[in-house]
């Protein structure tokens, strides 16, 4: 959204994220375009003897690349997703201008801590060095765990999209806080922007794999790489909305990433929940259900894994 709204202000935008869904090269864009392949190619050619010397892990290696690429086409602005949490982050060794904090729910327990005051603690690295400072609504506490870092961060507010190209009411979070970064870049002189014309851009935007909606024969399917129980929470409100109950959701998770306390959440506004492991074909188990329910309505829930088994076998699930 951020990047949409920063291209549509004129800026050539170098978007960095993680992780991708059916290509790698989904993780490095220039202006919304993944990078070519044969670019990435010629890209870690120069940089593998440098990581290679210094050890350096897969996600540092591709957060390198990823500037490697930005660099060459001189972007005006780079965004860099930190994928897990911030003080571990290759992502964070830029020295950036502006951080932004999304919702912050339990995940990653293993190297974050399991509390969202100890995860709060990591994620406040994003700050570090950072003129500008902002953060979507957080629990309280949270909230005063992340100022004791940086005292002058600012907690935006949720603004009403009547036309947000997403589904989700969660989404509106997102997209305020990514209409409050531009503006405060706008305000300060940092950017030209046209206020109006970045808000139509972040509302036209589509988030793949979060409530995905497609089409398989006549069944209506809804994918979403929500792996936890912030991620399901987040999903209710639109749940909800739902003028009749899906005909079956389906939950794949991981050994570590147990949604099974997420059920009684789900029961309400569904016929049946369908759990299996992720190591599961979740195309076999998705195809079992629209055997039952040819014109039926799911929600498929896993991580971006998931997603991508789900759509790489579309058309054989249309069958």
């Amino acid at each position: 959204m951020l990047a949409a709204a920063l291209k549509s202000c004129g800026l050539k935008v170098g978007l960095y994220t993680s992780p991708h869904i059916l290509e790698f090269n989904e993780r490095i864009r220039i202006d919304g375009v993944p990078v070519a392949t044969k670019a990435l190619e010629q890209g870690l050619s120069r940089l593998m003897p440098h990581a290679i010397a210094a050890g350096a892990s897969y996600f540092e290696t591709a957060t390198a690349l990823a500037l490697d690429q930005f660099a060459i086409a001189n972007v005006d602005v780079e965004i860099l997703e930190a994928g897990v949490g911030a003080r571990l982050d290759a992502s964070t060794a830029v020295d950036a201008d502006m951080a932004l904090i999304t919702p912050i729910g339990i995940d990653h327990q293993a190297w974050l801590g399991d509390t969202l005051c100890k995860i709060s603690d990591e994620k406040a690295f994003v700050m570090a060095g950072c003129r500008y400072c902002l953060s979507a609504p957080q629990p309280p506490d949270v909230m005063v765990q992340l100022r004791l870092f940086n005292p002058e961060l600012v907690e935006t507010t949720t603004e009403p999209w009547p036309s947000l190209a997403v589904t989700g009411r969660h989404q509106l979070v997102n997209a305020s806080l990514a209409y409050a970064a531009v503006k405060v870049l706008a305000d300060h002189g940092s950017i030209s922007c046209d206020l109006k014309r970045a808000r139509e851009a972040i509302a036209a935007c589509h988030v793949p794999g979060r409530l995905q909606k497609i089409t398989l024969g006549r069944a209506e399917v809804w994918l979403d790489a929500a792996h936890n129980r912030h991620a399901v929470e987040a999903l209710l409100p639109t749940l909800k909305m739902l003028a009749d109950p899906l005909d079956a959701i389906l939950v794949f998770t991981r050994e570590d990433r147990s949604l099974e306390d997420c059920i009684p959440l789900l029961a309400p506004y569904t016929k049946s929940v369908v759990t299996r492991l992720e190591s599961i074909s979740a195309p076999a188990a998705l195809k079992e259900q629209l055997c039952l329910h040819p014109d039926g309505s799911f929600l498929v829930l896993g991580s971006f894994i998931t997603v991508a088994e789900i759509l790489r076998h579309s058309d054989q699930l249309k069958q």
